[in-house]
């Protein structure tokens, strides 16, 4: 096939729509949740292991200034996702798939995210 139209392969070039971002971001967090799983899996085992487990998982997140940005950092990334991840339920169910309502949604989803990200970190710090 012998195609005239250009192509443009730098990513860096080009500008994604709030839409196109929001999505990529829920990939990405979606990634992020899979990872710090094994975290959260270790740290809820050792914290049920006995009660030196407990004493040691609750003594990093209350002391220690990685554990909170870990523990902050998951429950950011679950927060954006989950927002994001209802504003894929609604275009399933033919709710807002116009461009217009995908913008909407886009910034619904940004908005409602930042919120639920900053009192995440409220209640970590």
């Amino acid at each position: 096939m012998n195609s005239k139209r250009p192509v443009n392969l730098d990513l860096t070039t080009i500008h994604f729509p709030l839409p196109a971002l929001t999505s990529i971001a829920h990939r990405i967090t979606g990634v992020i949740l899979f990872i710090g799983l094994i975290f959260a899996f270790w740290a809820l085992g050792k914290s049920l292991s006995s009660p030196a487990g407990f004493d040691a998982v609750s003594s990093a997140l209350a002391n220690n200034f990685f554990a909170k940005l870990v523990a902050w950092g998951l429950l950011s990334a679950l927060a954006f996702h989950f927002v994001a991840g209802i504003k894929h339920l609604l275009m399933d169910a033919d709710i807002g798939v116009t461009l217009e309502g995908g913008v909407k949604k886009a910034q619904i989803t940004v908005v409602v995210s930042a919120i639920l990200i900053i009192l995440a970190g409220v209640w970590v710090w």
